[in-house]
């Protein structure tokens, strides 16, 4: 069985959740199944954003899990985007929208210094509200965005045209 087929038949849909015309993919069974992760961290790390990053930065709460084993399997530093009111110390803070609702990320200053250049990993791109957050963050802070990775990237919602850098998707549903 192919990667993308192994991912497509773990990941669990549910419909009108959290609320109605929206398609939850819940990526959380993949978890439960560590050969599939590790071939799913595998594959992830072996792309080329990764070789020439400084740090990775992980969005809360899945891009935690994808993130730190992919910051472990490649040997590079891991920076969290935690939801607000998280975070200790000095932070920069920034809104996006959901599909349902708005929140906002924050970073803590510190934690950027010693970096110039990031991947962002996320578990799923939708509509690129959390990616352009984290983005928009980090710009701020004159630093470069090398790419996204992503487990899943929800293709028909067209985030990837409003993004400045490359995506890499393990699997995209049109």
């Amino acid at each position: 069985l192919m990667l993308q087929d192994e991912i497509k038949n773990t990941i669990k849909d549910y419909p009108n959740f959290p609320k109605n015309g929206i398609v939850f993919k819940d990526i959380l069974p993949i978890f439960e199944n560590p050969q599939l992760f590790q071939k799913i961290i595998n594959s992830a790390s072996k792309k080329e954003i990764f070789a020439k990053t400084d740090a990775i930065i992980a969005i809360d709460a899945r891009g935690f899990l994808l993130g730190s084993a992919i910051a472990l399997k490649t040997s590079k530093p891991l920076i969290l985007a935690r939801k607000k009111g998280k975070l200790p110390g000095d932070v920069i803070t920034g809104k996006y929208q959901l599909e349902y609702g708005e929140n906002s990320l924050s970073i803590q200053k510190n934690s950027l210094i010693n970096f110039r250049k990031f991947v962002i990993v996320d578990d799923l791109l939708a509509t690129g509200g959390t990616v352009n957050c984290v983005s928009n963050l980090l710009t701020k802070q004159g630093k470069e965005i090398l790419g996204l990775s992503v487990l899943v990237e929800l293709k028909f919602l067209n985030a990837r045209k409003k993004l400045s850098f490359p995506v890499e998707a393990e699997i995209g549903f049109d």
